[in-house]
């Protein structure tokens, strides 16, 4: 199940080679992420659980995905280790427990 090998993902810190529909471009978009959590977001109406990424390869800015589970087409796990320090910039208060040192 996708959902379990994101979460070990998280805890590996390691990258994952993304493709979902992008209702703002209307297609699907391939990008290079970091897994950040699983579970509702705290800005949306819909309370379901879904992927929050930081996304390494946004044509704008690197900046959060998150994503319902229906929006995901595909997930590449990668070998690839992130730093949470690259993105991480404010104090987290992550749904899915983890040990990030200072980001924990």
């Amino acid at each position: 199940m996708q959902e379990s090998q994101f979460i070990d993902s998280i805890h590996a810190k390691t990258k994952i080679r993304l493709t979902f529909f992008s209702k703002e471009d209307g297609r699907p978009l391939v990008r290079l992420c970091a897994p950040m959590d699983f579970g509702p977001s705290r800005r949306a109406h819909n309370k379901d659980n879904r992927y929050h990424l930081w996304d390494y390869e946004s044509d704008e800015k690197n900046h959060v995905l998150s994503l319902l589970p229906n929006q995901v087409s595909k997930m590449e796990f990668l070998n690839q280790n992130f730093c949470p320090s690259e993105f991480v910039t404010w104090p987290p208060n992550w749904f899915v427990p983890r040990d990030w040192g200072q980001y924990s």
